[in-house]
């Protein structure tokens, strides 16, 4: 992974993962669970304008915003019974909102395996969250010029 690519919020989380013990890295993840911003009122009740992450076991749904001055705002929906997979979720909703559609598409696919959790969740989990990222990233791509 590029350094420079990776924005201030992403490199934060990241670190904030890695300064901790395996064991505690699940239970940072269960905080992240809890911290899922809401959708925002013009999607609820609207589920047409999501869409599926299939890579997730769970469902999981994601919508991403790109201002008209290139400004980026994930959201994304996870079942709280899933707790891993809203985390996950949480982290890249919190990450990429506010960056802009350029430095969202900068961000390497491999983020997902950069945050130290991957000998303390499964790899089927790790693909989900990438799924979450090049859907994301996907989507920025869509909705922007670039």
């Amino acid at each position: 992974m590029t350094e420079a690519v990776l924005p201030d919020r992403l490199a934060e989380i990241r670190d904030e993962f890695l300064e901790l013990p395996e064991p505690d890295r699940l239970q940072l993840l269960l905080e992240y669970s809890y911290e899922l911003p809401a959708m925002p009122p013009e999607y609820e009740g609207h589920p047409e304008l999501y869409e599926r992450v299939v890579e997730c076991q769970s469902p999981v749904f994601i919508v991403v915003d790109v201002d008209a001055d290139g400004a980026v705002a994930m959201h994304a929906t996870a079942p709280p019974e899933a707790p891993t997979t809203r985390g996950f979720a949480s982290i890249l909703a919190q990450g990429l909102t506010g960056l802009s559609a350029a430095e969202v598409l900068a961000v390497p696919g491999d983020f997902p395996q950069t945050l130290g959790l991957t000998r303390v969740v499964s790899p089927l989990r790790i693909s989900g969250m990438t799924g979450m990222l090049l859907r994301a990233q996907r989507q920025v791509r869509a909705k922007s010029a670039l």
